[in-house]
């Protein structure tokens, strides 16, 4: 699995988040909310949709399963002018990001995440940064077929 390292511009997000862990995961519960109402957000950019996480600043540093973040699932606006009952506007900020495409399964994704936090962050050149992680699944995404394709992308620094 390689990694393109983009320089991300600006995007702003409309949506629905969860607080959870990675031990209680209430990713379907979130989806499942935001899925039928995703229609009724305005200036839509695209068809894409974003799953995100946003964690708290440190989170791996010392890192535990058990400690909550805010689980996203939203889709790009050109702007936030218009916000439907029930949703939330997330912005994320400009920055450096390290790109992946995770081919397979959606259940299949940890192992993806697995390779990229214990083998290509400790042996690149970058630390993750503080800022919303998020995969892109777009017209390739197919949830739980072996042929779907999305887009990991995980903020990074250069190290120190």
């Amino acid at each position: 699995m390689k990694a393109r390292i983009e320089n991300l511009l600006e995007k702003k997000l409309i949506g629905k988040h969860i607080t959870m862990s990675f031990v209680e995961n209430k990713t379907f519960q979130l989806w499942s909310s935001f899925m039928p109402e995703r229609k009724q957000i305005q200036n839509t950019i695209d068809s894409n949709l974003y799953s995100l996480e946003v964690f708290p600043i440190g989170h791996f540093d010392d890192f535990n399963p058990q400690n909550t973040f805010e689980k996203w699932a939203a889709v790009e606006v050109f702007d936030l002018s218009e916000i439907p009952s029930g949703m939330q506007t997330l912005v994320i900020p400009n920055g450096l990001y390290a790109v992946f495409i995770h081919k397979g399964a959606a259940t299949e994704a940890e192992k993806s995440y697995r390779f990229i936090f214990t083998e290509w962050l400790p042996n690149s050149e970058y630390n993750v940064d503080d800022r919303p992680h998020f995969a892109i699944m777009g017209e390739k995404y197919k949830k739980d077929s072996p042929d779907s394709e999305e887009e990991i992308w995980i903020p990074v620094k250069n190290k120190a």
